[in-house]
C-alpha cells in the first residue's frame, strides 16, 4: 500500500522559493514529483482567489504535485527568468524543465483538467511503489515475488511500458514465454510498434526457433559446415544466429547476422537488420529514473567528457561500435 505525504498538516506550511532556495526546492524536487510554481503578488487580487484553489487542490492529490510559491515583486529575477508578463502565472516543471503553465484565476475545474494531463494518477504512483517493491526482491533472489509485484504493478498501471518491458522480460528470463507472449500482445498491436517490444518479441521468436526446429541443437562447428558449403546459405546463418541469441551470446548473434546484411540487406523482408536491431534494443540498459546519475554524467547531471568517461561504460562502447558495424553495412 503506498503511503502519501500529510499535505492536510503541511500544506499550511506553503513553501516560498526564493533564488536561495528555487534549486533545492523546484528544480531538484521536479525530479522527483511535478512542481507547480504559483507567480504572485500581495496586491494582486485574482491571485488571492486561485491561491488557495492551488493550496486546496495540493492537499486533494495528495502527494501528487508540489505546490510552491514565487511573490513576483519580490523574487524579479525568477519572475524574468520564467518570461512572466502577468500573474497569477502558474508554471509546471518536470526533470527540472517546464512542460506546461497557465495565466489567470482558472476555475478548479479548469486547473484539475490542467493537472491532470501532467500529474501521474493514483494508480500510477501506486505502481511506481509495487515496481521499486520489484526491484528490491529481484535483489534479494525472491524472483516469484518480484514477478507478482510486477504483475500487479501493470495491473494497476497499464499503459507503463517500462513496467511492462521489466515484467516480459523477467517472464522470459524465467521460462514463462506464453506469459510474456501474451503480454506483448498489446503494445505489438500499436502503430507504429513500439521498438522495445518488437525487441522483446523477437527475442521469443529465437526461443521458439530453437525449442521447434531440429536445428536448435545443432552445434557452431554443425552451423558453420553447412554455411561453408554455401556463403549465401542465409537461413542457415540466421538460424545460427537465433542460437546464439538464446545462449545469450549476443555479439556473436550480431556477427551473424551482419555477414547477411552484407550480402543482402532485404533478404526475408530484412529480418536479419530488424533482429540486429533488436539486439541493440535489448541490450541497451533502461533509462534510470528521475535524480538518479546516468552514464556520462556525474550525480548533478554534469557531462563527462574525454576518453576517462567513455571507459567507464564498456557496455555503451560496445554498442557504439556495433552500431558503426551496421550503419556501415546498410550505406
Amino acid at each position: 500500500m503506498v503511503v502519501f505525504p500529510d499535505f492536510a498538516r503541511t500544506s499550511r506550511l506553503m513553501i516560498d522559493v526564493t533564488v536561495q532556495n528555487f534549486e533545492t526546492e523546484v528544480i531538484a524536487a521536479s525530479a522527483q514529483t511535478p512542481v507547480l510554481v504559483d507567480f504572485w503578488a500581495p496586491w494582486c487580487g485574482p491571485c488571492k482567489t486561485l491561491g488557495p484553489l492551488l493550496e486546496q487542490l495540493e492537499t486533494e492529490y495528495a502527494g501528487r504535485f508540489k505546490l510552491v510559491k514565487i511573490d513576483s515583486d519580490q523574487e524579479q529575477q525568477l519572475a524574468a527568468a520564467f518570461g512572466i508578463r502577468s500573474i497569477p502565472t502558474c508554471i509546471l516543471l518536470k526533470n527540472g524543465q517546464p512542460v506546461d503553465g497557465f495565466m489567470g484565476a482558472l476555475p478548479a475545474a479548469q486547473v484539475r483538467q490542467f493537472l491532470d494531463k501532467h500529474v501521474p494518477s493514483e494508480g500510477a504512483l501506486a505502481a511506481e511503489a509495487q515496481a521499486d517493491e520489484a526491484d528490491a526482491l529481484l535483489e534479494s533472489g525472491d524472483t516469484d515475488a518480484a514477478l507478482a509485484k510486477l504483475a500487479d504493478a501493470l495491473a494497476q498501471d497499464p499503459g507503463n511500458d517500462a513496467t511492462r518491458a521489466d515484467y516480459v522480460r523477467l517472464l522470459i528470463a524465467t521460462g514463462q514465454y506464453a506469459e510474456a507472449a501474451a503480454a506483448l500482445e498489446e503494445p505489438l498491436a500499436r502503430e507504429p510498434r513500439p521498438l522495445h517490444f518488437d525487441a522483446q518479441r523477437r527475442w521469443l521468436d529465437a526461443i521458439e526457433f530453437v525449442q521447434k526446429d531440429e536445428r536448435g541443437n545443432w552445434s557452431v562447428e554443425q552451423f558453420d559446415a553447412q554455411i561453408a558449403q554455401n556463403k549465401r546459405d542465409f537461413d542457415t546463418r540466421f538460424a545460427k544466429a537465433q542460437a546464439l541469441m538464446v545462449e545469450g551470446q549476443w555479439t556473436a548473434a550480431m556477427d551473424e547476422l551482419l555477414e547477411i546484411i552484407m550480402r543482402d540487406k532485404k533478404w526475408n523482408d530484412e529480418a536479419a537488420r530488424k533482429t540486429y536491431v533488436a539486439i541493440l534494443e535489448l541490450l541497451t540498459p533502461p533509462p534510470q529514473k528521475p535524480g538518479a546519475g546516468e552514464a556520462g554524467k556525474s550525480a548533478g547531471g554534469i557531462e563527462l567528457t574525454g576518453k576517462a568517461a567513455q571507459q567507464q561504460d564498456p557496455q555503451a562502447e560496445l554498442l557504439s561500435s556495433y552500431r558503426r558495424k551496421l550503419s556501415m553495412a546498410l550505406n
